[in-house]
Formats: C-alpha cells, sequence, structure tokens
C-alpha cells in the first residue's frame, strides 16, 4: 500500500513531506519530488499562498510535489472563498494520458488540463481519497458533500495465478488493469489545500439576473422550468457571458443560420478559453421555435455519446433563447460533399468513418438509451466531422421520445427536410421508429454518390431523384457506378457495395420491410452478416382517396422520365388512404425476398 508521509502539515498537504518543503518562505525551491511507495498525483484547490504557489487562490495539477510546476490556473478573486456549493469533475484518458479538471463555482466555471502518465509515475497499487489542512493559522471547515466514480474501463475476473516461473509474465495483465481501474479514479487526492485566511463574499455580479430562471416569465416558455432545472450536465450561462463570448453576436462570427435561428462562434473564457457554437434562436421565438428549443435541452443534456454533440448550456435571458455546444471546427459534412475545391473532396476512408460513426450515433439513439430518441432530421448538414473527422451528430430541434416497442404514432405536423422525411408519413400523418430510418438510408447514399435526393434535372426541369436513381442502378447490377466521380475509383469494393444496400434498405418505401437500427449497424461492418435480397425494382406506393380506414399496398411501378428520373405515382395526399397497386401479389413477393 502506498506510505504517507509522518511529517506533512499545512501547505503540505498531508501527502507530501514536510523535510523537502521550504521554511519560513526564505526561497521557493522545493529540493525533491516524492517517489516509490510515497508517490501521488493530485489536484489542488488552493485558498494561501504558499512560498511555492502561483497565488492564494487556483486549481493545480501535483505530480510527486506540492508545486504544480506550471500545471495550474489564477482563478478570480473570491472565487474559492465562502463562494458556497461548488462541484468538480475530474477525467483521465488513459489512451492520451491527458487529466482534465472542470470546477464550478457561482455560475462560473473554470477548466485546467494537464499531461500525466498515471502508468510511468505511479506505483502498481494505489489508494484513493482526500486531504486537505488548514495550519494553525486559519480557522475553516471542509466538507464533502458527496463523490461518485464512474469508469469505462472493463474488468476480468481471475481466479487463480500460476505459481510457476511463468507467474510474473501472468500477473502483468492483472496489476496493469488494476492499477489502471484504481488510477482511472485519478488519485485525485482532491485536495483542498490551507484554506481560509479570511471569509471575503464575492459580490454577485448583477449580468446573473440575466440567466434563465431570473428572466423567466410565465409566457416566455409553454411549459415550467423544471424540465430544464433537472437536466444534469450542462448549465444556464448568464446572458451576459455569451454576449460577451460572441462580441455580441456579430455578423462576421455567424458560421450559419437555419429555420429556427442563427449560430454563431464565441469564445468563452469562463470555460477555459474554450471555443464554442451559439444557437441563438429567433427574437420573439415562435411557438414552433420554443418547442424546438425545449426539446433540444431536455432531451440532448441526457445523451452521452462520442458521436453526438455535446450541450454544454443554455440560456433564455432577454427574452432570447440560446444554446451552447462544443465547437466542432470543420463545419458540416455537406459542405465537404458539394465544394469546388479539390482538397476538400473527402477519400472513401473518410467517408467510410464518419458513416460508421453516424451508424453508432443512432443506434445508440434508438435502441440503447432508456427511451427511443428519433433524431427527426439526419441529413449531411447536421453531420459536423471534428478535426480527425469523426461524426458529430447536431440539430435535435425536431427530436422527440418514443417507448420502445411503441407502434404507429399520429403527428400533429411532420417536420423535416424534403427528400429525407418517409413519403408515408408525409401522407398519413403516421410515423414509427423505422419512418425515422427512411432519412438515416438516404443520407447513406447520399455520401456514396455525393448527390443530394431532390435536385434539379438535366431535362425539362424534372426532378433528380436519388433513391430512385440508386435502385435502378442496383437492381441491373451496375450500383457502383453511382458513386462519387470524385473518389476516382479509390474505394473498397466490398464497404462500397454493402453501404449502397444497407442505404437502400432503410429506405424501402414500405416501413415494414426497413431494418432495426441495430441490424443496419451491424451489416455496415460484419461481412458475415446475411443482408436481405432487395427486390430489383423500387417498390412504390400508389395512393388513392379513400373511403374508409387507411391502408396501403406496394407495387413495383414506377415512370421512367429520363435517365436517373423517375416519378411515383401517388394519387392524393390524403391522411386517410386507400391504395391500389400495378401489381397486387408484389406485397407479398416482396416480403418473401426481404425475410
Amino acid at each position: 500500500m502506498p506510505e504517507l508521509p509522518q511529517e506533512s502539515y499545512d501547505g503540505c498537504l498531508g501527502l507530501f513531506d514536510e523535510k523537502h518543503a521550504p521554511k519560513n518562505g526564505t526561497t521557493t525551491a522545493i529540493s525533491a519530488n516524492a517517489s516509490g511507495s510515497a508517490s501521488f498525483v493530485a489536484v489542488e484547490f488552493d485558498t494561501h499562498r504558499d512560498a511555492w504557489d502561483p497565488s492564494s487562490r487556483h486549481i493545480g495539477v501535483d505530480v510527486n510535489n506540492v508545486d504544480s510546476r506550471g500545471n495550474f490556473r489564477i482563478l478570480p478573486e473570491g472565487s474559492l472563498v465562502d463562494a458556497g456549493v461548488m462541484s468538480s469533475t475530474v477525467n483521465y484518458d488513459y489512451a492520451t494520458a491527458r487529466l482534465d479538471v472542470v470546477l464550478r463555482v457561482s455560475g462560473a466555471e473554470y477548466a485546467l488540463g494537464a499531461t500525466v502518465d498515471l502508468r510511468s509515475l505511479l506505483p502498481e497499487q494505489v489508494a484513493l481519497g482526500f486531504s486537505a489542512a488548514t495550519g494553525d493559522a486559519f480557522g475553516s471547515y471542509h466538507t464533502l458533500l458527496s463523490w461518485s466514480f464512474h469508469s469505462t474501463l472493463q474488468t476480468r475476473n481471475y481466479t487463480a495465478l500460476p505459481s510457476t516461473s511463468s507467474t510474473k509474465k501472468a500477473t502483468l495483465p492483472l496489476i496493469a488493469g488494476v492499477a489502471a481501474a484504481a488510477v482511472l479514479v485519478l488519485l485525485l487526492a482532491v485536495t483542498v489545500a490551507a484554506l481560509l485566511r479570511r471569509a471575503s463574499r464575492r459580490n454577485r455580479q448583477p449580468d446573473d439576473k440575466d440567466m434563465l430562471a431570473g428572466d423567466m416569465t410565465p409566457d416566455s416558455l409553454d411549459a415550467d422550468g423544471d424540465e430544464f432545472g433537472s437536466s444534469t450536465g450542462p448549465r444556464p450561462i448568464p446572458y451576459a457571458s455569451l454576449a460577451a463570448a460572441t462580441r455580441n453576436f456579430a455578423e462576421e462570427g455567424r458560421l450559419g443560420q437555419g429555420g429556427s435561428g442563427s449560430v454563431y462562434r464565441g469564445h468563452m473564457k469562463e470555460l477555459g478559453g474554450r471555443d464554442v457554437a451559439v444557437k441563438v434562436f429567433l427574437r420573439g421565438a415562435s411557438l414552433e421555435g420554443r418547442k424546438e428549443y425545449r426539446s433540444e435541452v431536455t432531451i440532448i443534456s441526457r445523451l452521452r455519446h462520442r458521436n453526438l454533440v455535446q450541450l454544454i448550456g443554455w440560456c433564455h435571458g432577454r427574452r432570447r433563447l440560446l444554446l451552447v455546444y462544443e465547437l466542432v471546427h470543420n463545419g458540416s459534412l455537406d459542405g465537404y460533399l458539394y465544394s469546388n475545391t479539390k482538397n476538400d473532396v473527402l477519400t472513401w476512408q473518410v467517408r467510410y468513418q464518419i458513416i460508421l460513426g453516424l451508424a453508432s450515433a443512432v443506434l445508440y439513439l434508438h435502441q440503447e438509451w432508456d427511451q427511443c430518441v428519433v433524431h427527426g432530421d439526419i441529413k449531411p448538414s447536421n453531420i459536423m466531422p471534428d478535426e480527425s473527422f469523426n461524426t458529430k451528430l447536431v440539430d435535435f430541434g425536431l427530436s422527440r421520445l418514443i417507448d420502445h416497442g411503441m407502434s404507429l404514432q399520429t403527428m400533429t405536423a411532420m417536420a423535416g427536410t424534403p427528400g429525407y422525411l418517409d413519403p408515408e408519413c408525409v401522407i398519413t400523418g403516421k410515423a414509427s421508429t423505422e419512418s425515422y430510418m427512411y432519412s438515416f438510408g438516404v443520407t447513406l447514399l447520399e455520401i456514396v454518390c455525393g448527390r443530394r435526393p431532390p435536385s434539379a434535372g438535366a431535362r425539362d426541369g424534372q426532378v433528380f431523384r436519388l433513391l430512385e436513381w440508386v435502385w435502378d442502378l442496383y437492381g441491373r447490377g451496375a450500383a457502383l457506378d453511382a458513386v462519387d466521380e470524385r473518389l476516382g475509383g479509390v474505394f473498397d469494393r466490398w464497404e462500397m457495395e454493402r453501404v449502397v444496400a444497407v442505404g437502400l434498405w432503410p429506405a424501402h418505401p414500405n416501413p415494414k420491410m426497413r431494418p432495426a437500427m441495430r441490424q443496419a449497424a451491424e451489416a455496415l461492418q460484419s461481412k458475415k452478416f446475411r443482408m436481405p435480397v432487395l427486390p430489383p425494382k423500387m417498390p412504390v406506393a400508389v395512393y388513392l382517396q379513400p373511403f374508409g380506414d387507411s391502408a396501403m399496398e406496394y407495387g413495383d411501378s414506377t415512370t421512367t422520365v429520363g435517365s436517373g428520373v423517375t416519378t411515383q405515382q401517388y394519387s392524393s395526399t390524403s391522411c386517410t388512404t386507400a391504395t391500389q397497386s400495378s401489381n397486387t401479389s408484389m406485397p407479398a413477393a416482396v416480403s418473401e425476398e426481404l425475410i
């Protein structure tokens, strides 16, 4: 077990041997580091300045020494003194040896990061704990209200170790696993150092009145604020902070604009100089805008996945609705797919990586979270590749929650983007999880082909329909002819053919023939997965004016208008529909081929 020093007082925090610390403030040098079984890594929150400290108020990362040696952040005056309840999160990434600290106090957030290789710094056996020291000149109290630990490390059960000469080799994985697990707790020895020379209460900033709770009125949102307060992780941010971060929402910082508002680039000093994207809903937002705002806050704030954009905070101060997200610097995927710059053309390797990331995100939303979350608007402009071209799915304004296993739901309004909407939903006004698979399939085809779903055709103003065009090529055994020419034929043939097939499958006109997201995700990666045989001709739903309950059948009737251009024979857009097919036996035939 680790050995604690017998002589360790005041600024030595109970972790560092007193004999190595400078005396009477005569020098700032510390003669030696802790080593061996006395090694430690700690995160300190310091309110008293010792000889070696940079300030009387700072966060520091201490590695075998109470001198943070450059790994510190000086905080504003009064931020750690009598500031009320404070919270802190410390994360450690085993792969990158990155330790990140975030302190939240009085509505502000302060971050510090450092590279700390715990594997090389600490012994095989470690202990986790908290330590505090006030010295004999200060009166103070330290209260730990709660703490928790979460790890993604997978552990293994070992029953016995061999007693032969190979024992040492056999125990290495066990030792590494145990050490990594304990170290992942960060050994924080989260240290409240030499607290409270004197209580000086920090003056509350008048801008705090602009936060959500302070500026909320009964009619500002069509519901109470409890849903916002119950969210964990993201927090309310003062309007004044967001105005300062975006230079009062300067036009040159505008990243884009949508139907519900604009997105601005911001730089928040309160978050350790972090760049953010601030989504500003229209002033005096409409009912639909307020619904989108509430949906984004209440849904995405509870989601945690590497391929979903992170919501940092929210505000509806001064009657404006604002959301703060992590900034993904690369822009949206459609900017790459349709760029005229040669250097912006994405290779197939990058596109395939983005596709797998999108599949992972949608699988999490549909089947791996507590409830089924349907995004509502999956398309390339809502996919933001990060610096490593990992997928980040954004814009949850049209999302909704569906209980797992729930059947068709009646939609009060079918929102989304034309070309990505399930035609049946548009006409019948009903949707299920399978309905939202349609946009996933269309998006896959768009990434493969580099062509938008609905776009102007070359002949007589006809509309080019991507899905019908690809399905026709697939049926003729020429699916690879649909591949984006800018790839120059450089791609993995199996991956490309599989992505085309998986793209058509979720976009099947009959929702009953579509896969669950888990099937689609597995099919994209596994050569062992048995893909269904899709019909050579795309089945097309035909709608006629009804008399009675709605019913649907699917036929193979398509009318060829020109090269790659087809029209579907829809006769009515009534929500109560009867159907007619040019081939009444087709639905049974399709079912046999797809099962």
